[in-house]
């Protein structure tokens, strides 16, 4: 086909008739794999003949083709195609060239993402001259080629961004980077107002965005050199303190934000913030970081920090007092900074004399209330409600900077900086202060509640605090008042506040009931969240609420529809808790109500999933304001429906009626595929079907939809369904009795999670759990399926990476031996000749170990099985086996040795989970610093856990490297990494091992006298005491 008719072809994606865009699709899929296809389509791109929207779509299935075709997958499908060579070799030869002749933004962002993906399966080895091209055009006297060059800078160091081995990534930024610190430099000599110049920042900016990339993992030993912090050091501090004319940027704020010239600007502070926080704070610095960064960062914290504290102070006072204007990125990570420098000794001393200014300056006026918030209030007050309730969770808002600065100061330097943020909020509040900064006040003082309530010399004043200034905020003419003293309440309830007088506390609690009834919405949630609280903590408030209990949840119901907040899901499910006699009589129509939520919610997800998006799309911006609230919606009411469930697990008639309310949203789910909420649906199975101990007949289209899932879009999700999927077994045997079909899906799970390439141990470890679940629970059922489950056992004998997985299937074979001896054995050596002996080596090494078989069922398992074998007739035996058999009795009797061990050790952590359910006090220490120097470094919570995640990374890096290099012996003690499983519940359960096998060697005496004498005769005097000892209980056993 020649390039003009391809063209033409290309130009049918978009037609608007949708019958010519699908002709033309299908056809592009037809030749889409034909050798020379993407060389033609390169000529089309830089052709300046052709129309840009058919250059555009050429561009878009050029990077599709090499995102899906450059590298095939392990398992690649039928008709997956690879990229013929010659057009590797176009690529790599015109896709630089094309960057620079690159007619619009949209083509070039398919364009890039195309080169990143060649860079990362190419580079280095099969295209060493990228770098000296991209060099090339970097120094080239062309403005587009400079700027090819800058993008391809950028996709080369993305290309490895994630990458943890330091191999590739540091020979690109050595080549690179000091030739784009220069043209940087260049650039802001340009005067920022010159119309010409737009093109400028937008280069900054991807240079600034190429150093923040680089450095998202490591920081490359050239970076760390003087000769590259200095330069780069300099130019970022250029671009912080350059003063942008008003007439080279947008007069509107939120556009004047987007512009290029402030995206540099907010590069350019992240860059700063990043090298102190992660590489230039040797006090923060976890210990696996020490050999690395440790000169770094204690050359950087000494010459470099007090440097960036100095222009950021600076920044501050220019907007503080309207010089300037800045950005709100901006703001964030100035007050993010301000906070790193808190924990250090040496940063702390700077920033200590400047915390009461910028305490009352630059963080208390982003809390006061402005006019974009009552802008937003006004026009969409869900909004209003969803950015406040979750302000604190936005990386880019400085209402969330200055929370976290408040926070860090109040926990980190108590001492010094606690007591005056309080005497600054009264002294607001006491200097008659408009209501704007009195919800300021209010605002910290919700804030710093947590910490009011534990600080010794303040916690006995909070209620006076309260009735002078929060109760009267309940009846304010303004309605964000009402909101602030309902948010207060219930931060100072929660953090454990102690009324010295039941009528305050009254005061307080019917104030926030009827401000239940407020017109306005944002004041009905925060009072909800508040009542919430005082329900959970004052058995009083609750009393006076059961009466109302319905209303109020009916109220819950409704603002959570009116706003998908998920936070008001966790009230539901607290009044849930909190009124379960109350709402049993309602619990159907309760569940249905919040089924319909759900259902809502799931449909407006779906709706979301199935929109395309287009090509070009900022993955950056998508990942961090991407819509998830419906999703995240649905999973919130789902986890109420299963609180619902739960509290009504004492009446399985009530339960009964909400499964058959709750199974239409667990199918919906189910046959449309919301993977997200598959997780959620699987807890509703599991617990309806646990719960109630029986499979009703609509639950079993759930079992038949959860068999198709399994075995096409959700292969990798046996870990979610195993329990439904064990419940089914456990407790729809009838069925299963019944229904060969049934039999056989669960069969086809087992052996997909063993064989599936896609399947690592864990999931093969599930597998072999639900095959031991057919065993156990369908006795005499499953003889069609046990050769298969011996051959799937037998074929992975001696596989798997882990010691977990490897008794999993061991322990199948143990189980075939329990379901059916002498069968199991036969199929052994049908398998292979020689097969059963070598499972019993491997079954004996296992018991004959000290660790090997470490959990109670491990040992209830195997001293069954053996109690089977020692029932078997003489003439069964396998003539191979015979010399071995009088072991058996040896090997039973070695299990017992550790059994009541294993027993003790399960009884214990059955109790500490019990303590620590009930056990769920606060460490006081983590809110304040009353110990201790004031001025020396302080390492808190935050810094332990990032200790923490250091040290697992660095294991995990070290293994891998192992790994790679064959030398990784971490085999060695995974036996005791197998732990109890405390929610698995067997039929093994209720026999009692002793009596079981007392009876078995009465069985053996009598059947096998021969062998018996030799089993006992061979008994170690050790194993002597074991046999009178088992006997012994046994008996009691017996008498019980």
């Amino acid at each position: 086909m020649d390039l003009q008719s391809l063209a033409n072809l290309f130009a049918t994606t978009y037609n608007p008739d949708p019958n010519v865009q699908k002709t033309g699709e299908l056809q592009i899929r037809k030749i889409g794999a034909q050798e020379g296809m993407l060389t033609a389509l390169l000529q089309i791109i830089a052709s300046d003949g052709v129309e840009l929207a058919t250059r555009q779509a050429c561009s878009v299935y050029l990077k599709n083709r090499v995102r899906t075709s450059y590298i095939l997958p392990p398992t690649p499908r039928p008709d997956h195609v690879p990229i013929a060579q010659s057009d590797r070799t176009a690529l790599k030869a015109n896709i630089l060239p094309l960057l620079s002749a690159s007619p619009s933004r949209s083509v070039t962002v398919q364009v890039a993402a195309t080169l990143k993906d060649l860079v990362a399966n190419d580079f280095p080895d099969r295209w060493p001259s990228l770098l000296d091209d991209v060099k090339r055009l970097l120094g080239s006297g062309d403005v587009r080629e400079v700027g090819a060059g800058v993008v391809a800078a950028l996709e080369c160091v993305r290309a490895f961004r994630f990458r943890q081995k330091a191999d590739v990534l540091p020979g690109i930024i050595t080549t690179l980077f000091p030739t784009l610190v220069t043209i940087a430099d260049g650039m802001l000599n340009t005067s920022p107002s010159q119309p010409a110049s737009q093109e400028i920042p937008a280069m900054l900016h991807l240079i600034l965005k190429t150093y923040k990339t680089a450095i998202i993992v490591n920081l490359s030993p050239h970076q760390q050199s003087q000769e590259s912090l200095v330069p780069w050091g300099r130019l970022l501090f250029r671009v912080v303190e350059m003063i942008v004319p008003v007439e080279g940027v947008p007069t509107n704020e939120e556009d004047r934000e987007r512009c290029e010239w402030w995206k540099a600007k907010k590069w350019a502070y992240g860059i700063l913030g990043r090298l102190f926080h992660r590489f230039g704070n040797p006090s923060q610095l976890p210990s696996p970081m020490q050999k690395e960064y440790g000169v770094f960062a204690q050359n950087f914290v000494t010459a470099f920090a007090p440097e960036i504290f100095k222009v950021y102070l600076h920044q501050v006072e220019l907007y503080v007092s309207g010089q300037a204007w800045l950005g709100k990125k901006c703001q964030y990570q100035i007050f993010q900074f301000f906070t790193e420098c808190i924990k250090p000794k040496s940063t702390w001393i700077l920033l200590k004399p400047h915390v009461d200014n910028l305490v009352a300056n630059f963080a208390f006026p982003q809390l006061t209330f402005n006019a974009s918030k009552q802008a937003m209030w006004e026009a969409d007050p869900v909004e209003y409600v969803r950015a406040s309730v979750d302000e604190y969770e936005n990386f880019s808002s400085p209402v969330s900077g200055a929370t976290s600065f408040l926070l860090s100061l109040a926990s980190n330097r108590t001492k010094t900086s606690f007591l005056p943020m309080l005497q600054f909020i009264n002294t607001v509040l006491r200097s008659n202060p408009t209501p704007a900064q009195r919800f300021g006040a209010l605002t910290m003082m919700s804030v710093l509640g947590p910490f009011i309530v534990r600080h010794p010399d303040v916690k006995g004043s909070i209620e006076q605090f309260m009735v002078q200034y929060v109760l009267p905020e309940f009846t304010s003419q303004e309605p964000y008042l009402r909101s602030v003293a309902c948010e207060v309440l219930g931060v100072v309830t929660k953090a454990g506040i102690a009324w010295a007088t039941e009528e305050n506390l009254n005061n307080h609690s019917r104030a926030v009931a009827l401000a239940l009834d407020d017109q306005e919405l944002p004041v009905r949630v925060q009072a909800a969240l508040a009542i919430t609280e005082l329900v959970i903590v004052h058995d009083s408030v609750r009393d006076a609420v059961s009466p109302q209990v319905g209303k109020v949840v009916q109220d819950l119901l409704k603002l959570s529809d009116e706003t998908d907040l998920d936070i008001l899901n966790h009230s539901m499910e607290a009044m849930v808790d909190r009124f379960q006699n109350e709402l049993m009589p309602v619990a159907s129509q309760l569940t249905a109500r919040l089924c319909e939520s759900y259902l809502r919610l799931a449909r407006e997800g779906l709706a979301q999933q199935n929109e395309t998006l287009p090509d070009g799309i900022d993955v950056e911006s998508l990942v961090s304001d991407g819509d998830d609230d419906k999703v995240y919606g649905a999973m919130g009411v789902a986890k109420t429906i299963g609180t619902v469930v739960s509290c009504i697990d004492s009446s399985p008639e009530i339960l009964s009626q909400v499964q058959e309310v709750i199974i239409p949203i667990i199918r919906f789910t189910l046959e449309n595929k919301l993977i997200d909420l598959f997780d959620n649906m699987y807890d509703l199975v599991d617990a309806l079907t646990f719960r109630l101990h029986a499979i009703s007949p609509n639950m079993w289209p759930v079992f038949e939809l959860t068999y198709d899932l399994f075995k096409s879009d959700a292969v990798d999700f046996l870990d979610e369904m195993l329990p439904s999927l064990d419940n089914f077994v456990s407790y729809g045997t009838d069925v299963l009795k019944a229904r060969p079909d049934y039999r056989s899906k669960v069969l086809d799970m087992y052996r997909t999670a063993m064989t599936s390439p896609q399947l690592g141990d864990n999931d093969k470890i599930n597998g072999c759990k639900l095959a031991e679940s057919m065993l156990l629970n369908l006795h005499g059922h499953v003889d069609d399926q046990l050769q298969d489950i011996v051959t799937i056992a037998a074929d992975h004998i001696d596989e798997g990476e882990t010691a977990s997985f490897r008794l999993a299937n061991l322990e199948i074979l143990v189980n075939t031996v329990l379901y059916n001896a002498s069968a199991a054995l036969h199929f052994m050596e049908a398998y292979k000749p020689g097969f059963s002996r070598t499972f019993f080596e491997r079954w004996f090494a296992a018991i004959n170990s000290d660790n090997k078989l470490p959990r109670v069922h491990d040992k209830k398992l195997s001293i069954l099985a053996l109690c089977k074998l020692l029932e078997m007739e003489a003439g069964a035996i396998p003539e191979g086996l015979r010399d071995g058999w009088p072991g058996i009795v040896g090997g039973a009797l070695n299990i017992f040795k550790g059994l009541p061990q294993a027993v003790a050790k399960r009884k214990v952590l059955e109790d500490q989970l019990v303590e620590g359910d009930d056990d769920e006090d606060e460490d006081e220490t983590k809110y304040l610093n009353l110990e201790g120097e004031e001025d020396e470094d302080v390492w808190d919570e935050d810094s332990a856990y990032l200790e923490i995640l250091a040290k697992e990374g660095a294991r995990l890096r070290e293994k891998s490297e192992k790994a790679e290099t064959g030398d990784d012996e971490s085999d060695i003690s995974e036996e005791s990494e197998i732990e109890e499983e405390l929610g698995f519940f067997s039929p093994l359960d209720n026999i009692n091992p002793y009596v079981t096998f007392k009876e078995a060697l009465q069985t053996f005496q009598n059947q096998n006298s021969a062998l018996y004498q030799a089993a006992t005769t061979m008994l170690t005097v050790e194993r002597q005491t074991v046999l009178m000892e088992v006997v012994t209980v046994a008996n009691q056993g017996d008498h019980s």
